[in-house]
């Protein structure tokens, strides 16, 4: 089969000649360039052939023009640290103006997926990541100042995700025709370590379902990621997405019980830290088989719960790569 056979069956359930496979990753440094950037998505692809890319910017693309500043200091992840933001006080969320999509950062991310889609061909599924828009204003105002600015001022807080709202659609829109397979949708507050499920229904679903419906009907791969500890996993189960990846090894639900709580493929299984990043490569290859065994090979795509470390040894990542080739 070639990718995209594998993983539409897989998608509907259906078996295949293996369980599909991808890993991915930051950039950072790489991030800042869109040339740098796409190069290193296309040499990771060449190098380990998944079966599909998903392109990972910095966090910071969707906000950056809103003035938001970072960095990059070291971190495993290949996150950035922010080190100003664009919001403050309760009447900045008022303040914010939908972007064009054409220029800034948002202009540079189209042209790294154009040079992506330029070096890997038309055979690779290519997924563009977009965050959520709560979890675009957690990146503008912090954490602490999101949650506060939720419960003192939520008016105000509509209004600014109306505008990022807008700003997502107007980006989607401007790669509707980019060749990708669909996007990689990152919600990052829908835990509840962090708001009550009333919370994310009145400032998290209502926009994430605005962008979702809105999707070009000829993207047939959207995967739906929740970020965190204990996500509201349930509360998701309607979302017009074809995969949805979590931290498995790390929270609620497990693999199997996420498995069985949602109609979509599920994609995981793998451990990021543990065994990917610290362990060896027979560790990791028993955890991908028993991922496997777990789900049957059916409407499973073999994956870490989040981005692995820039730092895992690549022998790791081979044997990620080369276990659903020899799954015994």
């Amino acid at each position: 089969m070639n990718k995209r056979e594998r993983l539409e069956k897989t998608i509907a359930g259906e078996a295949t000649d293996r369980v599909p496979v991808a890993l991915w990753r930051h950039w950072p440094g790489d991030d800042q360039r869109p040339a740098d950037l796409a190069a290193a998505a296309a040499d990771f692809q060449r190098k380990y052939d998944w079966d599909f890319v998903k392109f990972t910017p910095a966090s910071s693309f969707m906000v950056a023009d809103y003035g938001v500043q970072d960095r990059w200091v070291g971190s495993l992840e290949g996150t950035r640290e922010y080190t100003r933001r664009a919001v403050a006080r309760t009447l900045d969320w008022t303040e914010l103006r939908v972007l064009d999509p054409t220029k800034g950062v948002f202009g540079r991310q189209v042209e790294a997926l154009r040079l992506l889609r330029e070096a890997l061909g038309d055979d690779v599924p290519i997924m563009q990541t977009i965050f959520s828009p709560l979890a675009q204003a957690k990146n503008i105002a912090g954490s602490d100042v999101l949650i506060k600015h939720m419960r003192t001022a939520p008016d105000r807080l509509k209004t600014g995700l109306n505008t990022l709202t807008e700003s997502t659609l107007r980006f989607i829109d401007v790669i509707r025709r980019s060749g990708i397979c669909g996007i990689f949708y990152a919600v990052q507050h829908a835990s509840y370590a962090i708001m009550t499920e009333e919370e994310y229904r009145t400032f998290g679903r209502p926009y994430d379902l605005r962008i979702l419906e809105a999707l070009n009907q000829d993207w047939w791969f959207n995967l739906l990621h929740l970020h965190g500890d204990v996500p509201m996993f349930d509360l998701f189960n309607d979302y017009p997405v074809q995969a949805v990846n979590w931290h498995d090894r790390e929270t609620d639900p497990d693999l199997t019980s996420g498995k069985l709580r949602t109609k979509a493929a599920v994609c995981g299984g793998l451990g990021r830290w543990d065994p990917v990043h610290n362990g060896t490569p027979a560790e990791v290859r028993n955890q991908a088989r028993d991922a496997i065994e777990r789900t049957n090979g059916r409407r499973f795509i073999l994956s870490t719960g989040c981005v692995i470390m820039i730092s895992t040894p690549t022998s790791n990542i081979r044997a990620v790569r080369e276990v659903v080739d020899k799954p015994n």
